[in-house]
C-alpha cells in the first residue's frame, strides 16, 4: 500500500500544469547535447552541497539546518542498511571451518571477510544504532526549535510538523530497545519489543505518501527546476512592457502564461503590454498602488434617477 500512495502521488504531482511545465522543461535543458558534460558536472556538484551537505536548509538558521542535516543522514543510513538486508541484497555467513569470520555476500556474490570481534563488525552490525542516534538528535532539536521559535510555533499543524518527528522517534527508540533487550537483558520482552517496532515502521510507511516526508521524493525535482532557471537568465531577457527592464526569461515568461490559461485563468491585457505577465513584479506593485489611488480620487458618481 505504500508503494502504492509514494508511485500514485507523484504521478498525479506530476499532471499538474505547473509541475508537468517545470519537469518537461528541466528535462529538455538538462538532456541537451550541448551542454549535457556541464550540466552532469552541475547536478553531481548540488547534489552533495544542496543535498548531502544540506545548505539550502542551513541558508535558513544553524538550528534548522542541524536538525534537518541530523534527520535526513539517520534516514539514509538507516535505509541503506534495512532495505538491502531485508530485499537479500547483502547478507553474512560464517566463513566455512572459521567460526570467527564473517564473509558478506553482495546479490549472492562474495565481497570480502572479517573477523568477527573487529571493529569493523561492532560499527556494520550496530549501523541502525549509529542512525538512531542521529535521528533522535535531530528530532530533540527540530522539537526545541518548534518550542522557542514563535513564528514556527504559531504556524505548525500536528500532522505536517508534528506527527512526522513523532513516528521518526518512536522508530529509532523502539529500535534501540530492540538492542538493549539483546544485548544487556538476555532477550527480555524481545518479541514484544519487536512488534511495536514493526508496527511503527509500518505506520510510518503507510502515512509516508500522505505527510511531509512526502518531500523527500519531491526534492530532488528541484535539480530539474535549477537547470531551467539556469537557461532562462542565459537566455534572451524579457523587458518589462512599462519600464522597459529585463526582469525574466523570455521562455519562462512565454510558459508560464502557458500553464496559467491552462489552468483556466487569463490576463490579457489592452494597450504595450498584451500580458499581465510581460510587466515586472515592481511595476506590477506600482500598478496597484495607482488604481488604488484611482479608486480613492475618482468623483463619487451619483445614482441614476428612477
Amino acid at each position: 500500500f505504500a508503494t502504492y500512495g509514494t508511485t500514485y502521488r507523484p504521478a498525479i504531482w506530476l499532471q499538474r500544469p505547473p509541475t508537468r511545465m517545470y519537469w518537461r522543461r528541466g528535462w529538455q535543458v538538462f538532456l541537451d547535447a550541448r551542454r549535457l558534460p556541464r550540466n552532469l558536472a552541475v547536478a553531481l556538484q548540488r547534489a552533495v552541497v544542496e543535498f548531502a551537505g544540506n545548505r539550502f536548509i542551513f541558508r535558513r538558521g544553524l538550528l534548522r539546518g542541524a536538525a534537518h542535516w541530523l534527520i535526513m543522514w539517520g534516514c539514509v543510513v538507516a535505509a541503506a542498511i534495512t532495505f538491502p538486508l531485508v530485499w537479500g541484497w547483502i547478507h553474512f555467513e560464517t566463513v566455512p571451518g572459521s567460526l570467527e569470520h564473517y564473509r558478506v555476500f553482495l546479490f549472492g556474490v562474495p565481497a570480502g571477510s572479517f573477523p568477527v570481534a573487529s571493529v569493523l563488525a561492532f560499527a556494520l552490525f550496530h549501523g541502525l544504532v549509529w542512525s538512531s542516534f542521529l535521528v533522535i538528535a535531530g528530532v530533540m532539536l527540530a522539537f526545541r526549535r518548534r518550542m522557542i521559535d514563535h513564528g514556527a510555533a504559531a504556524a505548525q499543524q500536528f500532522g505536517e510538523d508534528i506527527l512526522p518527528l513523532v513516528l521518526l522517534l518512536a522508530i529509532s527508540v523502539t529500535g534501540l530497545m530492540l538492542t538493549v533487550s539483546y544485548t544487556w537483558m538476555k532477550g527480555y520482552a524481545y518479541s514484544f519489543l519487536a512488534i511495536l517496532h514493526a508496527v511503527t515502521v509500518i505506520v510510518t510507511l503507510l502515512w509516508l505518501p500522505f505527510g511531509k516526508l512526502f518531500h523527500l521524493f519531491q526534492r530532488p525535482a528541484q535539480l530539474g527546476v535549477s537547470f531551467y532557471k539556469d537557461a532562462a537568465e542565459r537566455a534572451d531577457q524579457a523587458r518589462c512592457r512599462r519600464c522597459d527592464r529585463p526582469f525574466a526569461g523570455v521562455a519562462m515568461v512565454r510558459d508560464l502564461i502557458t500553464v496559467e490559461r491552462e489552468l483556466g485563468f487569463r490576463y490579457e491585457l489592452r494597450g504595450r503590454a498584451e500580458h499581465y505577465q510581460q510587466i515586472c513584479p515592481r511595476c506590477r506593485r506600482a500598478l496597484f498602488g495607482l488604481a488604488q489611488a484611482a479608486m480613492w480620487t475618482e468623483p463619487a458618481v451619483a445614482p441614476a434617477e428612477e
